[in-house]
């Protein structure tokens, strides 16, 4: 079969890029290595929750140059939000088509713009704590818990106030959750999702209060296990709030994604900004259990 031919709005950004260039001083910064071996990297700058300025590289040819273009062209001047729905189908259709051998790239670009999205909200929750939590009442935001044993107590020698501010804020999230339970397991299809929510449903009708968080990045099924598909997670004050379902309350990126088909390539650090993120930006307020559905083994 022959291959679909490039269009010329493709073709145009083969060999003249738009915003193929590092912006200075990012507000959102992320870069990710797609299965094909390409490396992208996507810088944002955001002025009022808007992004006034969005650049990439990558080590890809022609139509990954493409694609990057194109992903920071429609990311500009759109809300945070309304970039993160950008799809690959949307690249894909501004560019009037791409071959299909070559339309991973597109996905490898939405991808890493929604990763250096995840990067700004973090910086921007690091900040906003750091804003309402002055050096002087920095101790007091831990004082419910023991001086010598907390570990959130005082900030390390060559740790940044940035750093410390992000691991206090972890702290007074999980010291309202009595117990944790991780849900693991070495490769992925072997029921890992099925086991925590039946144990998470199980303790809820036990008249417990639960959190059920999803962090299989790979494969976020727990709103379809739920029937929750569709559902999305509101905002109060920079926090997010969760679903819930009875005394259940549940967050996953599920949630966060346009389609629920949607593939999310991210690699171990960015994966590791987000469990985070839904862990101290989460209202999960005071918990008996939360059950965390861990990535497979076999993940990043």
């Amino acid at each position: 079969m022959e291959s679909q031919p490039f269009s010329q709005k493709a073709q145009e950004r083969f060999t003249r890029p738009k915003n193929y260039e590092e912006l200075e001083e990012p507000d959102g910064h992320a870069r990710i290595t797609g299965p094909c071996g390409d490396t992208m990297e996507f810088w944002i700058h955001v002025d009022d929750g808007i992004i006034s300025a969005a650049s990439f590289t990558t080590t890809g040819c022609g139509p990954s140059k493409a694609c990057g273009s194109m992903t920071t062209e429609l990311a500009e001047g759109k809300t945070v939000r309304e970039a993160g729905r950008i799809t690959q189908q949307d690249v894909i259709d501004a560019l009037e088509g791409m071959p299909e051998e070559h339309q991973h790239c597109a996905l490898l670009s939405i991808n890493t713009l929604r990763a250096a999205l995840a990067d700004f909200m973090a910086r921007l929750a690091a900040r906003e704590t750091a804003a309402d939590a002055p050096a002087g009442e920095q101790e007091s935001a831990c004082s419910t818990c023991d001086k010598e044993s907390c570990s959130a107590k005082n900030k390390s020698a060559n740790e940044s106030l940035e750093d410390f501010l992000e691991r206090q804020a972890l702290e007074a999230r999980l010291c309202k959750i009595k117990h944790k339970i991780l849900v693991l397991s070495g490769k992925g299809g072997v029921g890992k999702s099925t086991v925590a929510v039946n144990i998470a449903v199980s303790l809820m009708l036990a008249g417990k209060q639960v959190g059920l968080l999803d962090v299989d990045i790979h494969g976020p099924s727990i709103p379809k296990m739920l029937g929750l598909e569709g559902s999305s997670v509101q905002n109060n004050e920079g926090n997010i709030v969760p679903v819930e379902m009875g005394s259940l309350k549940v967050i996953s990126l599920g949630f966060f994604l346009r389609n629920q088909d949607d593939a999310v390539i991210w690699r171990g650090p960015m994966k590791m900004g987000v469990i985070k993120q839904f862990i101290k930006d989460v209202e999960w307020g005071e918990l008996d259990y939360l059950v965390v559905d861990s990535p497979p083994g076999t993940g990043d």
